[in-house]
């Protein structure tokens, strides 16, 4: 597969052999959501691919908040992407983004009815054969965890929309706090952003008792700052993919520092879907 790019072969041959030892089992998966368990790139345009940014795009809160959101887009997604920035003052800015866009969210009168509207209408382009592995993690009773800074209600909506909601999925992100006419007054905190994702986030979840027992980890992510949602966790063996999506040129140094596995040019899950047949067999 030309778009896949491992990083240490005969590094990650063993990191496989022990996932194959420990089998289905033994394993979990801890995935991001947007540009990875959906494209990274749509049409040549990479901000329609995450989720919150159907809003935007769709013209629901109108013309003024859709300038505001870009306007905060351009500038901050270009820190967000930069690896020549310091980690602490990517988190810093990340957090000031989040607040400003979920601020100006409250302020643009967001409310239930427009994320219903959304999902209905929208489309999260998930990336080629990735519903098919959602469907192996239900089929093989593998615990999913979605980490992501994105909001949590619209991801929940979006998989019950195809129907990939399954018992074995439990989502981690940002969600707002809603009056009795649906509309947005607040957000919880602490606010989940690209660099302070951890997995131990999730210990004081009900899943978090099957987790420690299961101590390989299938990690997938798309920025620098996704390999951290493992991080807290007591596991014993990981494998790191990563999906490079843009500049790639400028990125692919870290993340081969990063990630035992890299998959370049928006490409599908066929290559984690043949890893997983290799690990459940």
């Amino acid at each position: 597969m030309e778009n896949i790019l491992i990083v240490n072969k005969k590094e990650l041959d063993k990191k496989i052999k022990k996932f194959s030892d420990g089998g289905k089992d033994k394993l979990h998966v801890i995935a991001d959501f947007d540009r990875t368990l959906t494209k990274g790139v749509v049409q040549g345009n990479s901000k329609i691919t995450s989720i919150i940014n159907r809003i935007a795009l769709g013209g629901y809160l109108g013309k003024d908040y859709t300038k505001k959101a870009n306007t905060l887009f351009d500038k901050y997604r270009a820190i967000e992407i930069d690896p020549k920035i310091p980690l602490e003052e990517k988190k810093k800015k990340m957090l000031e983004w989040w607040e400003k866009h979920n601020r100006l969210l409250i302020e643009s009168k967001l409310n239930l009815n427009i994320i219903k509207d959304i999902i209905k209408k929208e489309d999260p382009y998930f990336r080629e054969s990735s519903l098919d592995f959602l469907d192996s993690l239900n089929k093989n009773k593998i615990p999913l965890v979605i980490m992501s800074s994105s909001r949590g209600d619209m991801i929940r909506l979006f998989l019950e929309k195809f129907g990939k909601m399954y018992k074995n999925t439990h989502i981690i992100a940002n969600n707002f706090i809603f009056n009795k006419e649906g509309i947005a007054i607040d957000y919880e905190k602490p606010v989940i952003h690209t660099f302070n994702k951890s997995e131990s986030s999730i210990k004081g979840l009900p899943v978090y008792n099957e987790l420690v027992k299961r101590k390989n980890v299938l990690l997938l992510g798309d920025s620098l700052g996704d390999v951290d949602m493992v991080s807290g966790f007591d596991y014993e063996t990981v494998i790191k993919i990563g999906f490079l999506n843009e500049n790639v040129k400028v990125n692919l140094k870290e993340y081969k520092k990063n990630y035992d596995i890299i998959i370049l040019n928006d490409g599908t899950f066929d290559y984690i879907n043949e890893l997983m047949k290799k690990i459940i067999r």
